[in-house]
């Protein structure tokens, strides 16, 4: 199998009708060949336009009605095309939100992300891990007016003796009769086999949901065991969509990211893979069975499209017919970018609406605005997130305060109401893969429901938990890994560790302590044990004296933390005490309304532990110089200085 570098892509020519981009596939098929191209969007979250509403305005780098532009236009160059979408589409912004809590859904309605998806005519999706959020009632409303299929094939009511004996709650996959024009316009038929996979640890991170009820098998075992049905049912090719990420660490049963190791599965043709809202082919990946150039993983074409629409993913497949069946002769991958970002920052759009998919959604987009600009009350101090990963943080402060506000009523009278209560809260805005405009900035003064939520992203629900004294050191070691190692005396080394995600950066309210970042981490980016002797966090207090590792504290947090998430010490599920019925986001509301004016300016109950002649560099969003001078006041030794990247503002601290 020959393969072309996506850097060879177009080929232009002149046509009666004007200019036409062909691609050197289409070009140069024959009789008994036929250039298919694959079309793909994956983790679109509910934007469905280009529009922010946490900042309550149209934006250019989000929205399926701008990855609809590429799409369309895409289609109007091939002769064959096919479209997928490859999950967490129904869940991720406050559109969604109003959908699921405000609004509602009964049977017969229309969820807008279908509506739009079935403007498109997708061929075939399949879910992801945040499709379970709103509960399987909700799940199954929405499905059930999808104007195209949904398959999964690791995701089960019950799981039997082999995957292929599993009670599974969707088809494992589907076989498409699609007719292929070839070069010179002959019609053939063609089966094009379509399978998908979900992450198993939703099974963890909706536990209040899934659990005693449904199960998940692994991804690579699940793909293994239902390929060759497909080909034994004669597909020509197969396409898996699999809302995986890519890891190159090694293979290991029950993995999140498993899609490098299903695309070695024989018989799979194609890996449509997402779920890390990262970029593939591109920059983001590399290790063995990794080609950016060609893109490919284990040799099989590949795409990873982004997130929220912001990239359509593509893949050209030459396909050659030999009297029996289609073969892949040559193929090529690429993602289409729906804007670009200059070198000063700016964004400059590269496609427009398509018309048909953003008047879909005008009705419920301006419910929508209705619905995020509603007053919950007043904040006497700024909340914003530009500094959240290197001092205390009021956007995180607030989160805690409601937490503890919320879970010190519940367990009034109750032998746990006894135990020290503390709160764990992590930032969820504070820019990396989401860029330099991705944190929280909500001024003094009216709180909105678009505040809260923009400090919440996640339908999480509250969850309390009861852990040893150990157990909160092992949780703020574990957090400690969103830092680099950084020897004494370094000079401008680069803080954070970019695989490390900011909604694992737990702080935890209550409790004082200091950060030491050079001791290596406890823990790596996946809360694995590397360093078993470290000890990053020092200086480890409760009410002033050094915490009893075998005191007893509740941690009031979320669900996903709670049950497992993000490999937490004293959070696997086990030590749950009480699971709330309410988000976090609608206890953050209550404490708001309750309060009137909140007052959430940060406590300053961590810090670096000092390190003599050490100085590190730390990259946030240019808007932050407004806070710059509110930060110092908190102790942190920090000054601006030029190098940033990507639109990003850069500082150096002295520690």
């Amino acid at each position: 199998m020959s393969i072309l570098s996506r850097r060879q892509f177009l080929l232009t020519s002149t046509a009666a009708s004007g200019l036409v981009m062909v691609h050197p596939f289409s070009a140069s098929a024959a009789a008994g060949q036929a250039h298919l191209r694959l079309l793909c969007t994956t983790d679109l979250h509910c934007h469905i336009r280009p529009y922010d509403y946490y900042a309550d305005k149209p934006v250019d780098t989000v929205g399926l009605s701008r990855t609809a532009n590429l799409i369309e236009g895409v289609r109007a160059e091939a002769t064959n095309t096919m479209t997928f979408d490859n999950g967490d589409y129904m869940q991720g912004n406050p559109m969604a939100d109003y959908i699921a809590y405000s609004k509602g859904m009964k049977e017969g309605d229309t969820h807008p992300v279908i509506a739009a998806m079935n403007v498109l005519g997708y061929d075939c999706g399949t879910l992801g891990n945040h499709e379970f959020n709103y509960g399987m009632d909700f799940l199954g409303l929405v499905n059930a007016k999808a104007g195209y299929p949904l398959v999964c094939a690791n995701f089960a009511h019950k799981l039997g003796a082999s995957p292929r004996e599993d009670d599974l709650y969707l088809d494992p996959y589907i076989i498409l009769d699609r007719e292929l024009t070839d070069g010179a316009g002959n019609k053939l038929p063609i089966k094009v086999g379509v399978i998908g996979f979900v992450p198993p640890q939703i099974m963890e991170w909706d536990r209040g949901h899934l659990e005693g009820k449904y199960n998940t098998r692994d991804i690579v075992q699940a793909g293994a065991a239902w390929v060759p049905q497909m080909r034994e049912e004669g597909a020509d090719i197969v396409v898996a969509l699999a809302h995986t990420g890519i890891d190159a660490g090694g293979q290991s049963e029950g993995m999140e990211n498993a899609a490098l190791y299903l695309a070695g599965v024989e018989g799979i043709d194609v890996v449509i893979t997402g779920h890390q809202h990262l970029n593939f082919p591109g920059k983001d990946f590399e290790g063995p069975g990794i080609d950016n150039d060609k893109g490919t993983l284990m040799g099989k074409p590949a795409v990873q499209a982004g997130f929220w629409g912001n990239h359509m993913g593509l893949i050209d497949l030459m396909l050659e017919h030999d009297g029996n069946a289609w073969k892949i002769a040559t193929h090529s991958s690429e993602i289409r970018p729906i804007f670009k970002r200059g070198e000063d920052r700016s964004i400059t759009a590269l496609t427009t609406d398509y018309a048909p998919v953003l008047h879909s959604s005008d009705q419920v987009h301006e419910a929508t605005l209705k619905y995020v600009r509603a007053k919950v009350g007043e904040t006497s101090a700024p909340l914003y997130s530009y500094f959240a990963l290197v001092a205390d943080d009021p956007s995180v402060q607030i989160v805690s305060n409601a937490q503890l506000w919320y879970v010190k009523k519940l367990l009034e009278d109750t032998p746990e109401g006894k135990l020290p209560l503390l709160s764990a809260a992590a930032p969820f805005k504070a820019g990396g893969r989401g860029g330099p405009d991705y944190y929280t900035d909500v001024p003094k003064g009216p709180l909105a429901i678009k505040n809260v939520a923009d400090l919440y992203l996640y339908p999480n629900t509250l969850q309390a938990v009861k852990v040893t004294g150990a157990q909160v050191k092992d949780w703020l070691e574990r957090s400690a890994g969103m830092f680099n190692h950084v020897p004494a005396g370094s000079s401008d080394a680069l803080l954070l560790n970019p695989d490390f995600p900011s909604y694992n950066f737990d702080v935890i309210d209550g409790v004082t302590y200091k950060i030491d970042i050079t001791q290596p981490a406890k823990f790596d980016k996946d809360g694995a044990v590397v360093n078993p002797e470290t000890n990053r966090i020092v200086d480890l207090q409760f009410e002033g004296k050094p915490i009893d590792p075998k005191a007893e504290f509740v941690i009031a947090t979320n669900n996903y933390r709670a049950g497992g998430g993000g490999n937490f010490p004293g959070a696997d599920g086990s030590t749950v005490l009480y699971r709330a019925p309410d988000t976090n986001r609608d206890v953050i509301v209550r404490y708001i309304h309750d309060k009137g004016t909140v007052s959430p300016q940060a406590d300053a109950n961590w810090s670096f532990a000092p390190a003599k002649g050490t100085t590190v560099l730390f990259e946030t969003g240019p808007k932050a110089q407004t806070y710059l001078e509110d930060v110092k006041s908190r102790g942190l030794d920090i000054e601006p200085v030029t190098g940033g990247e990507g639109g990003f503002a850069r500082y150096r601290i002295s520690l």
